[in-house]
């Protein structure tokens, strides 16, 4: 039983539906120890018939057995199996990848073992000093000689140890001495066991090997023994095992290609930060301009105070519909807000519009008027106290107009409060009462206590209850969860319509609303960003399709020795990957370094900085560079692994 055995092959290709026949019903057996010439003229079919035999080729009539097993009625998986356990070729145009050195070449077919690393270079190691090549190992291609170039591709060719090595015209593009010298390396290659295959044009190396098989219009013309085959030899069992290129081997190749092509990647990369950094610096940009009006907006106001008001709703665009005793909290308003996680307490309190003071004989309009609460920071209270029974805190500007001299002398002394309010009858009542000046604030409204206020109503026969509550949170970080929990409490109206029960009031709601139109608005520049992240896809797109173009035979060759076109997906997607992860780690150290400087410039100006990049946006900036990344390789890969390894490995 022969080793290898071609039956009744057959191979034509079509222009359109007329068929052109290649190869004509052969019939050919191989043993092993054999050096087997394929002789002929061009286009008689020689390399059609390696093709075939080497597995790369599996649409034909007709069989091949290995070792009596059919080759042709396996899986595509199969194939790839079949070609880098069995099979190593050797290229007249030796199709070695350029960004590899001469090492590395010879150990892209040992990445697809269980070899150990050390291994694998030992193993490349051997086979460079077999083909006289140990001096040249840290070399890339393009820094060889033909012959030499020669001898990778046979190295590699035998990384694997496989049992045929297929040679399609592998002394063409050598002289006469380097032609002697790869033909006496393919003769003891056969002497050690190997089925050895060459397809040539010249009567010189036809006649260097055991056999010579002439080929004639797709057709075996004569099949002629020179000498006899080598003797069998007994073949070793190797502990190494052939898989398939690993994810990490594919990573390694690519990481090896961006290295040779390093200024153009970096081109690469240095155009997809910008975009990345847009988007990061915007965010940033944001976080730092929130925060700057949070902070001014806090030093005028308690941030750990919310103020609330029930939500009343009215028919009348002027309002006239409302009983003014709808806006009162209740006492299960009050339990409802104090049972709100981290809540400290919830303060009553009182607004009245229009409020008058008289001292002097001078008086003082307010428009509105409050009583004391913790949104009211005493900070601000510059000279005296808060307000205490029968006290009131007034504004700088009021202690002016009453002693423009010397406001300060105002502390201690008596105005005198008006307010008018309504009656159980819904009449207007002014109400009054004499009050000591207890402090002086730098802004805001001037302010009396709860139950001061509640006293003077009660002289004048009328009872109140808060038409406000200011709730207490125990630290500014649950103040937004506090405030979304009142926004959310709803009910039903007199309609039946389910409305909002409480509503934010104050400066802490022109904190929140602010907040979210500045977020709104950074929101939209970083979406403005985004738009040079599309770009950037657009740009790696292209940038993969052109390297698709350009490593054709990078990709033949490692189909050729078994990879999968899911490793050549890989391979691609790796460098895509690659290139997104770089891309956004520049952009991320080079918006923290624009924010060092412009953090400088602001604290000298401001006294805060301007821009707060976190690491939360660092690694959104990140991941969506990686995600756009390979979302941009997909159609590139998926184009690459598509690619006939025949037409990518035809000579030019």
């Amino acid at each position: 039983m022969a080793f290898l055995q071609l039956k009744n092959i057959k191979k034509s290709f079509y222009l359109g539906k007329k068929e052109f026949p290649v190869l004509k019903d052969i019939s050919v057996n191989f043993e092993r120890g054999e050096f087997v010439s394929i002789l002929g003229e061009s286009g008689g079919g020689k390399t059609t018939l390696l093709n075939i035999i080497g597995g790369l080729d599996s649409q034909y009539e007709g069989d091949v057995l290995l070792d009596n097993t059919s080759v042709k009625s396996g899986s595509e998986k199969g194939l790839d199996a079949y070609r880098s356990k069995t099979i190593g070729f050797i290229f007249q145009s030796f199709h070695l990848i350029s960004h590899l050195t001469i090492l590395q070449n010879v150990m892209v077919p040992l990445e697809m073992s269980n070899l150990s690393h050390s291994k694998r270079v030992k193993r490349a190691q051997d086979l460079l000093k077999q083909v006289g090549l140990e001096e040249h190992m840290s070399k890339h291609p393009g820094q060889l000689s033909g012959g030499q170039k020669q001898r990778v591709a046979i190295a590699r060719a035998l990384a694997n140890d496989p049992d045929i090595i297929i040679a399609d015209e592998p002394t063409g593009a050598l002289d006469s001495q380097n032609t002697d010298e790869i033909l006496d390396i393919l003769n003891d290659i056969s002497k050690q066991g190997k089925l050895v295959i060459a397809v040539t044009h010249s009567d010189k190396v036809a006649n260097y090997g055991t056999r010579v098989i002439h080929i004639v219009d797709g057709q075996v013309d004569s099949d002629t023994q020179l000498r006899d085959k080598a003797p069998d030899v007994e073949k070793k069992v190797s502990d190494a095992k052939v898989t398939h290129l690993s994810f990490r081997n594919t990573f390694s190749m690519a990481l090896n290609h961006m290295r040779y092509y390093l200024g153009r990647n970096l081109l690469i990369i240095f155009g997809s930060m910008i975009g990345i950094f847009s988007v990061i610096f915007m965010l940033g940009l944001g976080n730092g301009v929130t925060g700057y009006i949070t902070s001014e907006m806090n030093k005028t106001v308690n941030p750990t105070a919310i103020q609330v008001t029930k939500n009343v709703t009215s028919s009348d665009p002027t309002g006239a519909d409302i009983d003014p005793s709808d806006i009162n909290i209740t006492d299960k308003n009050e339990k409802t807000l104090k049972k709100i996680d981290n809540v400290n307490s919830v303060e009553e309190g009182y607004f009245v519009q229009g409020a008058k003071l008289v001292a002097n004989d001078k008086s003082a309009q307010e428009q509105f008027f409050q009583t004391f609460n913790k949104t009211i920071k005493t900070n601000d209270i510059k000279q005296g106290t808060k307000p205490g029974k029968n006290e009131i805190l007034i504004t700088k500007a009021q202690a002016k107009k009453f002693n423009k001299k010397d406001y300060k002398s105002m502390i201690g002394k008596k105005v005198n409060l008006f307010l008018t309010t309504t009656n159980a009858d819904k009449q207007p009542v002014q109400v009054q009462r004499e009050l000591t000046v207890s402090g002086i604030i730098k802004s805001g409204t001037s302010s009396i206590s709860y139950n001061t206020l509640k006293s003077m109503f009660t002289d004048q026969g009328i009872k109140i209850q808060p038409n406000f509550v200011t709730v207490n949170v125990d630290k500014t970080q649950d103040v937004k969860a506090v405030q979304t929990k009142i926004k959310n409490y709803e009910h039903k109206d007199a309609k039946g319509k389910t409305v909002k029960t409480y509503q934010i009031t104050g400066v802490g709601a022109i904190i929140d609303t602010l907040n979210t139109y500045l977020q709104l608005a950074f929101n939209v520049l970083a979406a403005i960003a985004g738009i040079s992240l599309l770009v950037s896809a657009i740009m790696i797109i292209v940038v993969l399709y052109i390297s698709v173009s350009e490593r054709t035979k990078e990709i033949g060759i490692l189909r050729a020795i078994g990879a999968r076109r899911k490793d050549i997906r890989n391979l691609f997607i790796s460098e895509a990957f690659l290139l997104g992860l770089f891309s956004s780690i520049l952009a991320v150290g080079v918006a923290y370094l624009v924010q060092m400087g412009a953090n400088s410039i602001s604290m000298s100006a401001l006294k805060m900085p301007i821009i707060d990049i976190t690491t939360g946006n660092a690694i959104f900036g990140i991941l969506v560079s990686v995600i756009i990344s390979l979302l941009a390789a997909l159609a590139p890969s998926r184009r690459a692994a598509k690619l006939d390894p025949r037409e990518t490995l035809t000579d030019e």
